[in-house]
């Protein structure tokens, strides 16, 4: 189900999003993953009764726009970005869900505004990715060749949009279908076919990023009820890293679903449920509610 299209300015760059449910519902901020985009939580959202769903294209995906010539996507400043959305949407305290990518960067949000997020639902992700401190010196070289290479390459033309569903459905687990709706927000038409519109600055690795420490600090800082959903064909994370990461967390519920990656979007029937409830019971018991 499509929902409704709003823009957020932030002043220094225009984010895009869809919003589904009252304008009277609990607040709900949805965070997709790397170069998905608002409609990943199409299936999922609506099925979230009495919740006002506002799904961002982070900047750099979906209909949003890009950070400016020179920027970089480092992980981190997309947590400021979630924020000011807030900000604009008039919350003062909001649930979060974040897959994958999303769910990395929703695990840093309630550390840096305390008491701000209400609950944290995890969908197949808890923190971003570390490098240890004797490998960052390789990964910021690899980082500027990727960069290097980036700048000089154009993005793919498609001949349709079915053949731009297909290359965004190899090797995932994404049907057409689930997939369609990702990709006609991410294409736009151009002579010979169609290209995706992301930026091409996302599939650089990043010069920096934090080490495994610095993310467990960040998980055990988060103050709100956390629930963690895991597909049991999802993301091959390293099984002792992801438990650990999950234990640092204080307040946390592991739920498992049959399904992959993208199983909110689809197979949502097996997902939404725990999350609806999640989202009411947790939201009664959170401070200051």
């Amino acid at each position: 189900m499509s929902g409704r299209e709003i823009t957020l300015d932030l002043g220094h760059h225009r984010l895009q999003a869809l919003e589904w449910g009252p304008s009277d519902g609990s607040p709900v901020i949805a965070v997709h993953g790397w170069l998905d985009n608002a409609a990943s939580f199409s299936s999922l959202a609506p099925m979230l009764e009495g919740f006002r769903v506002t799904a961002l294209d982070l900047s750099g995906h979906g209909r949003s726009e890009h950070r400016p010539e020179r920027h970089s996507h480092y992980f981190v400043d997309w947590v400021p970005e979630i924020i000011e959305a807030a900000d604009l949407l008039g919350y003062e305290r909001f649930a979060l869900v974040g897959h994958s990518m999303g769910a990395g960067i929703a695990s840093l949000v309630p550390s840096a505004v305390p008491r701000r997020v209400a609950q944290l639902a995890l969908l197949e992700g808890a923190g971003p990715l570390t490098t240890p401190p004797e490998e960052a010196p390789i990964l910021l070289r690899r980082a500027l060749e990727d960069e290097r290479r980036v700048a000089i390459s154009a993005a793919k033309i498609h001949p349709d949009l079915a053949s731009a569903v297909a290359a965004r459905c190899h090797g995932t687990d994404l049907d057409p279908k689930s997939a369609h709706g990702l990709v006609e927000r991410s294409v736009e038409p151009v002579d010979g076919g169609v290209r995706f519109t992301f930026d091409q600055r996302l599939r650089t690795r990043s010069r920096w990023r934090f080490t495994e420490d610095q993310v467990l600090a960040f998980l055990a800082a988060i103050d709100c009820p956390v629930l963690a959903v895991r597909a049991a064909s999802g993301w091959p994370v390293p099984e002792e890293q992801m438990m650990a990461r999950l234990d640092a967390i204080s307040d946390v519920t592991r739920v498992e679903v049959e399904g992959g990656h993208h199983v909110h979007l689809t197979h949502p029937e097996r997902v939404a449920p725990t999350v609806a409830e999640f989202l009411s019971v947790a939201g009664e018991r959170a401070p200051g509610r």
